[in-house]
């Protein structure tokens, strides 16, 4: 593969790996790659290896004689990737708290109040894209990019469940108040703290989310 085709090949995998992690692209959609070539303006060869490295990082599966489609991830292995985000994720936070700088700080804290302002708006689509820009400025403030890398995959793969992990038994404003704490840590530089508070709150949604997933079976069973 030529470095052009590679270059190609690693676009059309992140623009696909993007859409998928916003929800843009539904678990078990066919992925057809006609339609993928017209859209990203790429070849069928490029559109076929991005496929495959896709398939390879779990968000993808290639069905025999019917192409491929995103991988529907269940509740079990959801949980499992919440599981290890929280001690990835944990670590991050409290690296950030470490490296942290005036303009993060300050970044931080506005995300914070526009994520209030969301939940006293009732507007749970704006709290939970505000939610993933909390993580990904935590991320990179953090500068340990292996951990990004690893995370970015993860939470492609858990994309079903995503808007649900903010309804927990806590409601909203539950989540708020972890999220705040995490900024609150960080911003307060104490790593300890940070990594304390974002490794509780990842666990919590698992929980939720191990809750959830139990209701659901009891409910396809009554």
């Amino acid at each position: 593969m030529t470095a052009e085709s590679l270059t190609a090949t690693q676009t059309v995998v992140s623009r696909l790996r993007d859409a998928i992690s916003r929800g843009d692209l539904a678990p078990n959609q066919r992925l057809i790659e006609q339609d993928i070539c017209m859209a990203y303006e790429a070849s069928r060869a490029t559109v076929r290896a991005a496929l495959a490295e896709l398939a390879t990082e779990g968000l993808v599966e290639r069905i025999q004689n019917r192409g491929a489609r995103v991988r529907s991830v269940p509740v079990s292995e959801a949980i499992e990737i919440l599981e290890v985000r929280a001690a990835l994720e944990a670590m991050c936070a409290a690296q950030a708290a470490a490296r942290l700088k005036d303009e993060d700080r300050r970044m931080l804290q506005s995300l914070g109040g526009s994520m209030r302002q969301a939940i006293d708006a009732g507007d749970l689509y704006r709290y939970a894209e505000l939610n993933n820009r909390l993580h990904e400025a935590v991320l990179n403030i953090s500068g340990h990019g292996t951990a990004a890398a690893v995370i970015h995959r993860l939470k492609g793969q858990a994309v079903r469940h995503q808007f649900r992990l903010n309804l927990r038994s806590g409601g909203p404003a539950g989540s708020l108040a972890e999220h705040l704490e995490i900024i609150d840590a960080i911003c307060g530089g104490d790593a300890a703290a940070a990594e304390d508070a974002m490794k509780r709150h990842l666990l919590n949604v698992c929980d939720a989310l191990r809750e959830r997933g139990v209701e659901g079976h009891a409910a396809s069973e009554a």
